[in-house]
């Protein structure tokens, strides 16, 4: 098949270091390349896919002179003998190929505007038009208004390293940005009340609210021995972080729609203990990867059990249904369907 995949050109695929849209953009790639499909990429000019490549740029502060833009450039794909073009950015961006028969697909990573999905699925040609999304919360909000399939994100477990067995001293991690929906004040509530030590990993984001956020409730207890902030990481310091900690803490305070560094953190072996929010029951098999909590009492009474969770069984559910391949297949099989 002739596949046209289009992200918005704000970070390079593969990302460096964050960008989770554009690291699962790299995997899906990667795979049909090797399953024998072409594939063109629209994206960042920094881009390095090792598929077909257009890059493409926009302003910052989006708007109709780049929406025009951008649609004057991938509406070209309607004569360009595809068999389905996917994007994974803005659906405005494929805005003029709502008309053309050529199957088309949007794949929603965050929450979906409902009334966008009614005014696309109106205006597309008959037939044409297809979403995914990367969870079932995501998918339940829009299934009935469209064709939607539920693909699940996941990593490339040849990208992480199993580690069966941890040391009993070995700390808890939080991986994210530093951001009162991302819950890091909780994580270092839940290490203070279990006695364990704590690993933070992550930016804390420019805006105001954010700053004060790790200013307030975060960098006060930050003492560099039992709760250590380390900064950002990339994907070699992030490996060795989840190898070797003790459970990886998913305290969200909002409705997280995936959450691609609870898979990171298991296919490292690491057990996820997380807030019963969004996608996170949807990754975390309560008992068997790790554990879903209401509270922080809860969660609290889940690191003293995270012993009893098998790290093999932890990789294992990975491979099996977060697994780059097992995505690559399923979104091969939707591109099958609706080109027939």
């Amino acid at each position: 098949m002739k596949i046209a995949i289009i992200v918005n050109p704000l970070i390079p695929v593969p990302p460096e270091q964050y960008g989770g849209i554009e690291r699962i953009v790299y995997m899906l790639i990667t795979q049909l390349l090797s399953f024998g499909h072409e594939v063109t990429l629209f994206a960042h000019p920094d881009s390095k896919p090792g598929s077909s490549f257009v890059p493409y740029t926009e302003n910052p502060a989006y708007g109709f002179r780049d929406l025009l833009k951008t649609n004057r450039l991938t509406s070209k794909i309607a004569f360009g003998s595809f068999d389905v073009v996917h994007t994974f950015g803005r659906m405005s961006n494929i805005a003029f190929l709502m008309f053309s028969k050529i199957p088309k697909v949007v794949s929603y990573q965050l929450p979906p505007t409902i009334s966008q999905v009614k005014k696309a699925v109106k205006l597309a040609r008959a037939n044409s038009l297809y979403f995914t999304a990367c969870s079932n919360f995501i998918a339940d909000q829009i299934r009935n208004y469209c064709d939607v399939t539920t693909i699940y994100n996941g990593v490339d477990p040849a990208d992480y390293q199993v580690n069966e067995q941890v040391a009993v001293d070995a700390p808890l991690v939080f991986l994210g940005r530093i951001q009162k929906e991302k819950g890091t004040a909780i994580a270092i509530e839940v290490a203070k009340k279990t006695g364990n030590k704590l690993i933070i990993a992550g930016n804390v984001p420019n805006e105001a609210l954010h700053q004060r956020y790790f200013e307030e409730e975060v960098s006060p207890f930050i003492d560099q021995s039992q709760i250590t902030y380390i900064g950002p990481v990339n994907n070699s310091q992030k490996n060795e972080l989840l190898q070797n900690c003790k459970a990886f803490l998913m305290p969200v305070l909002w409705d997280e729609p995936f959450g691609i560094v609870m898979t990171e953190a298991l296919a490292c072996g690491a057990p996820v203990i997380g807030f019963n929010r969004g996608a996170v029951p949807e990754v975390v098999s309560d008992g068997q990867n790790g554990f879903v909590c209401d509270n922080v009492d809860e969660m609290v009474a889940a690191v003293k059990k995270a012993g009893d969770i098998n790290r093999v069984t932890c990789r294992k559910i990975v491979e099996d249904k977060f697994s780059a391949r097992v995505l690559a297949r399923q979104y091969e099989k939707l591109y099958e369907r609706i080109s027939r």
